[in-house]
């Protein structure tokens, strides 16, 4: 498996991974949308707002990830995590974890200093993702399900309280996503 760092030129490729992904498990239209988001995500958000992270296997993308800018009250350099996909026949295989620890590192050598990611607890946090409350970072929308909101340090630093809003790049502010 080969990890490397998103380039523009494979975004067809990803979005239909994602495309083919959510398709499979949660149904066509939803598929659809995910593409869809991806595919903003990537044509509105500036380069420096932006990480992609793939996997490889035989010159194939199976996985990708995006981190996008996340401001916070309190200037931190901080990133989301959101979409994470995986080739559905390799599912169960540790590539996605392996996938958001590669793409952590990458983060940390651009002085981030916080991670958010919204979405299922038992998977991210076997990456060191930990729930927190929105009493102590806001999220930028109300959330669906409040269980899913996760974050982590990646200076090491107990992550603190923050007071006001945070803001997230254009594709992802879209309440329907939270």
């Amino acid at each position: 498996m080969k990890f490397s760092i998103f380039i523009e030129t494979e975004s067809q490729e990803v979005i239909g991974l994602f495309r083919n992904v959510f398709s499979a498990s949660e149904g066509e239209a939803e598929g659809q949308v995910i593409a869809d988001f991806v595919s903003t995500l990537i044509a509105t958000t500036k380069q420096q707002d932006l990480v992609g992270c793939i996997a490889e296997e035989n010159e194939a993308i199976v996985g990708c990830i995006f981190f996008s800018r996340f401001n916070v009250p309190n200037g931190q350099t901080a990133f989301i995590l959101s979409p994470v996909a995986v080739s559905t026949d390799l599912h169960g295989k540790g590539i996605g974890q392996e996938l958001i620890n590669y793409g952590l590192d990458h983060l940390r050598t651009l002085d981030a200093t916080l991670v958010f990611t919204y979405g299922d607890p038992s998977f991210y946090c076997k990456t060191g993702f930990e729930q927190i409350s929105e009493d102590v970072v806001q999220a930028p929308w109300p959330l669906s399900q409040p269980i899913g909101w996760l974050a982590q340090s990646l200076d090491g630093n107990k992550i603190q309280a923050m007071v006001g809003t945070t803001q997230c790049v254009v594709a992802l502010n879209d309440p329907s996503l939270w």
